[in-house]
């Protein structure tokens, strides 16, 4: 069984996935709560602390709570 390879070890590109990747989940994690603490209760499917939660879970949570999660607004 091979280790794991340390961050020195790993090519550029395979660094500059990770980073983008990192950035890509971050911002949608911080978008996603942006939205919940902005959004009145009455237009988020379900219980905001429960969003709240998921927006933790690896890319799945904050997706599908903006897909999902918010109730269109009616203007």
């Amino acid at each position: 069984m091979s280790r794991n390879k340390s961050w020195n070890e790993l090519s550029v590109v395979s660094r500059w996935r990770i980073a983008v990747m990192g950035i890509t989940q971050l911002t949608l994690q911080f978008v996603a709560l942006r939205d919940l603490v902005k959004r009145p209760a009455a237009e988020v499917r379900g219980a905001k602390s429960a969003w709240a939660a998921a927006s933790f879970i690896n890319f799945l949570g904050p997706v599908a709570y903006l897909v999902f999660g918010r109730m269109r607004r009616v203007k």
